[in-house]
C-alpha cells in the first residue's frame, strides 16, 4: 500500500459475510469510490488475502461459526495474516464488551448494524489513507534501521562506525578480542556479531558471566568432570571449553575469575588442550575466546587481581564500546526500535514520543547504557495507555539530571506570565526569610543579602506584614 494513491476510487475493499442481501447494498453505497468484492467461503478469503492491492476488509462478525463470539477468532486471525489492510467489524450483537473484544483482536474501526454507510465511508477512507502513511513511516523508518544496524546492533554514529570497522577487521583471524566498556553498553551483542562475521558462525557460541556463578561451581563448568570427581559427580560432563569446540567461547566479566582460574585458563589457552576435573587425560580443543569486561583491566594488573601473562594472552585486540552518551544520534534510533519491539509483544498501538521527551533522553548521562534506556521504553509501554509520550511519563531520577527538562519545567508548551512568575518568586523567598528570622525585615535582608529598604519595599508591594 503507497501513501501516494491518487484518490480512493483506487482503494479496493472486500466484504466477508455471508448474508447474500448485504454485498449488493455494499455496493451500492460504496462502488462509486471503492472497487468492492464479496467473500463468504473459507477458499474465498484465503485467496482475497492473499492479494497484494488489498486494502480494506469489512467483516461481519456474526457470519463466522455461532456468532460474534467465533467471528472475533477470526478477526485476529485476519489482523495476524495481514497487518496492512484497514479491517472494519461490524455485528447484529448489543453485547457491551463486543467493541473492546474487536479493538483488541485487530479491528480499526467498529459499527452496529445496520450501516450507517455514509460514515463509513469517511471511516474507510481516513482509515487507509492513515494505514498507508504508518505503512510508508515504517518503510523510511526500517529503510534508516537497515542502514544503521550491523548483524543486531543498532547505532549510525560514528562512535558504533568505529566499533563495526574493528568487528570486521577481527571477525576474519581467530586472534583473541577483549571488549572493554561500561555494563549495559552492548559487549555480548559485540561479541555475537563477530562471531557472526567469522567462519565460526554455524559452529558453537557459548557464553559465560564469570560474577553468575560461585567460585566452587565455576572450575567445573569451565572445565567440565569426570565421574566420581567429587560427591554428587555421578556422570562425566563437559565443560564450557569444551563445549566451544570449533567454535567461540565468550567470558563476560573475566576480571572477577578466581586468580587459580585465570591460571588454568591461561593453561589452556598456551596449549590448546583442556584437562577434566578428576580426569589424567587431556583434550585438544579448538575454540576462539573472546572476553569482556566493564573495569579498568591494566588497573587489575597493577593491583594483582588479573594476572598479567593472562592479560597478554587475551589482549590481543581489545575494542572499546562507547557508553550511550557517546553516542550521538543513536537514542532516537533506538527509541523507536524498543517502542516498535515493545508495542508489538504488548498488543498496543505504536506510541509517539514528544520532541521534548527525546531531548531529554539525550541529555540523560546514560549510566545503564542501552540496557537501561531499552528496560524505561519497554516501562513506559507497559504502563502508558496514551498514544504519545510526554515528559510527564518520564521517572523523575531522569528529569532531574536533564537540562533539557528543567527548561520544559522552568517554560511548558502554552508558555508562561513572566511577570506573574518574578513575583510568585519574590514572595517565597521574602515570606521564607521572615519565617526563619521570626518576622525581622532587617535580618530578614541580611539572610536575603538585599538592602534593608528595599527589604521593606517589597514587603509594602505584595503586601507582606
Amino acid at each position: 500500500m503507497s501513501a501516494s494513491l491518487a484518490s480512493p476510487e483506487r482503494y479496493s475493499l472486500t466484504l466477508i459475510t455471508d448474508d447474500a442481501d448485504l454485498f449488493p447494498e455494499c455496493r451500492k453505497q460504496l462502488g462509486s469510490e471503492f472497487h468492492t468484492s464479496l467473500a463468504s467461503r473459507e477458499d474465498e478469503i484465503k485467496s482475497i488475502l492473499e492479494q497484494p492491492d488489498l486494502h480494506a476488509i469489512l467483516f461481519d462478525l456474526d457470519s463466522i461459526g455461532e456468532g460474534a463470539a467465533d467471528g472475533l477468532e477470526v478477526l485476529g486471525e485476519l489482523r495476524k495474516i495481514r497487518d496492512d489492510v484497514v479491517i472494519v467489524a461490524f455485528t447484529r450483537s448489543t453485547q457491551r464488551t463486543i467493541l473492546l473484544k474487536a479493538s483488541q483482536a485487530g479491528a480499526d474501526e467498529f459499527f452496529l448494524f445496520p450501516i450507517n454507510y455514509q460514515e463509513l465511508r469517511i471511516v474507510l477512507t481516513r482509515s487507509i489513507e492513515k494505514r498507508a502513511l504508518e505503512l510508508e513511516g515504517r518503510r523510511l523508518i526500517q529503510q534508516v534501521e537497515s542502514r544503521a544496524s550491523f548483524h543486531g546492533i543498532l547505532g549510525a554514529s560514528a562512535a558504533m562506525q568505529r566499533v563495526y570497522q574493528a568487528i570486521e577487521a577481527v571477525a576474519a583471524t581467530n586472534a583473541s578480542v577483549v571488549l572493554r566498556g561500561e555494563s549495559g553498553a552492548g559487549k555480548e551483542m559485540v561479541a555475537n556479531a563477530i562471531v557472526q562475521c567469522s567462519n565460526r558462525a554455524d559452529a558453537s557460541f557459548i557464553c559465560l558471566n564469570c560474577s553468575a556463578l560461585p567460585e566452587s561451581l565455576m572450575e567445573s563448568e569451565l572445565f567440565g568432570y569426570e565421574k566420581g570427581a567429587f560427591t554428587g559427580a555421578d556422570t562425566a560432563k563437559p565443560g564450557l571449553i569444551e563445549l566451544a569446540q570449533g567454535g567461540t567461547l565468550f567470558l563476560d566479566e573475566i576480571t572477577t575469575l578466581d586468580p587459580s582460574l585465570q591460571s588454568k585458563l591461561l593453561r589452556v589457552l598456551q596449549e590448546r588442550s583442556v584437562q577434566r576435573l578428576g580426569g589424567r587425560g587431556v583434550r585438544k580443543i579448538d575454540f576462539r575466546l573472546i572476553a569482556a569486561t566493564n573495569e579498568d583491566l591494566e588497573d587489575a594488573v597493577r593491583k594483582g587481581r588479573f594476572r598479567e601473562d593472562l592479560y597478554f594472552r587475551i589482549n590481543v585486540v581489545p575494542i572499546f564500546i562507547p557508553p550511550l552518551r557517546d553516542r550521538e544520534g543513536d537514542i532516537a534510533l533506538l527509541v523507536d526500535h524498543f517502542l516498535r519491539i515493545y508495542s508489538a509483544a504488548a498488543r498496543k498501538p505504536l506510541k509517539s514520543v514528544k520532541p521534548d521527551v527525546l531531548e531529554i533522553l539525550e541529555d540523560y548521562k546514560w549510566p545503564g547504557n542501552v540496557r537501561e534506556l531499552e528496560n524505561l521504553v519497554q516501562r513506559l509501554v507497559i504502563i502508558n495507555d496514551s498514544s504519545t509520550i510526554t515528559a510527564e511519563n518520564l521517572p523523575q531520577n531522569l528529569l532531574y539530571s536533564s537540562t533539557a527538562s528543567q527548561e520544559a519545567i522552568l517554560i511548558p508548551e502554552g508558555g508562561v506570565d513572566f511577570d506573574a512568575e518574578m513575583r510568585r518568586i519574590e514572595v517565597a523567598y521574602i515570606s521564607a526569610a521572615l519565617r526563619r528570622t521570626g518576622g525581622k525585615k532587617t535580618a530578614a535582608s541580611t539572610l536575603l543579602q538585599m538592602d534593608p529598604q528595599r527589604m521593606k519595599y517589597l514587603c509594602r508591594k505584595h503586601h507582606i506584614e
